[in-house]
């Protein structure tokens, strides 16, 4: 079976860095594809039988006719229908790290022109692009990833993604540096005992045996992960009837390094030995 991946979304997020990634795992892989020629594309391709087509990349920009963008939704759930697996992936950023990323590299992005500056460029590009973000199967916030982490991201979730079965991440977070743009669901742990105030268990983090037994202690904790687990094994199934790929639950605490890791590794731990695919991520922690 033919699988598809569009790779779609900001410029100055990622799409490279992914698009690369998979060509490094044996993906054949096409940058800045016209909009209106993916259809002929994916049509030359099953004619054409080659190994070597069977995981296809194409990444697509805001570079297009806005109706070609528009189209591209509808497309995916048609060759859905048709026997090909189709997932898009969507990266965005924050607009101050986009700002700063093209100050860095000292890119012109492709919007930008006499009478556009760089910050109406990336809010057209939003607009422009509004179609794909909304239909993504994965959304990924690149503003606090380094090339290495999405690099990882790409491998994890798309290559390592076996058909039919869903990815769960599990993505800890500090409110202090905002919630993550890629979470399907946020959870909210700052009403817990905080581990912070407790001088021996400042330094730690959740993973930790001593802020583990801290929290393990409180009952407070226990009805909030007991909460968590009835609602995301209830959507679960919703997720798995819509043909839905991905799951990203967010937990946060002041400053993601207490609360919110230990919930996401016990979630981790328990949803890990009921489904296949679990992940986390723990985006306030080093590394």
């Amino acid at each position: 079976m033919m699988r598809l991946v569009v790779v779609s979304g900001l410029s100055g997020s990622g799409k490279s860095v992914a698009l690369n990634m998979l060509e490094d795992l044996g993906w054949y892989c096409i940058d800045n594809i016209p909009a209106g020629l993916l259809q002929a594309l994916v049509a030359y391709t099953l004619k054409d039988e080659e190994p070597m087509y069977r995981r296809l990349a194409v990444g697509i920009d805001a570079r297009n006719r806005p109706g070609d963008l528009q189209a591209i939704p509808q497309l995916l759930a048609d060759l859905r229908r048709s026997a090909i697996r189709c997932e898009e992936i969507y990266l965005h950023a924050e607009d101050e790290t986009l700002l700063r990323r093209f100050a860095e590299t000292r890119r012109r992005h492709p919007l930008a022109g006499e009478r556009t500056g760089l910050a109406e460029a990336i809010a057209a590009e939003r607009t422009l692009l509004h179609p794909l973000a909304d239909s993504a199967d994965m959304v990924v916030d690149t503003s606090a990833m380094s090339v290495h982490q999405l690099r990882e991201v790409v491998r994890q979730r798309v290559e390592e993604r076996r058909h039919g079965r869903l990815s769960i991440l599990f993505e800890s977070f500090g409110y202090k540096s905002g919630i993550p743009g890629d979470a399907d669901f946020v959870f909210d742990t700052r009403t817990l005992p905080n581990p912070y105030w407790e001088p021996a268990l400042k330094p730690l983090t959740g993973k930790d045996a001593p802020v583990r037994e801290f929290l393990d202690a409180s009952p407070e904790v226990g009805r909030l992960f007991d909460d968590i687990v009835r609602f995301v094994e209830a959507r679960i199934p919703e997720y798995e009837r819509h043909n839905r790929g991905y799951l990203t639950v967010a937990i946060g605490c002041t400053g993601g390094q207490h609360r919110s890791v230990y919930l996401v590794e016990k979630l981790a731990a328990y949803f890990s030995a009921r489904h296949p695919q679990v992940l986390i991520r723990h985006s306030a922690l080093p590394g």
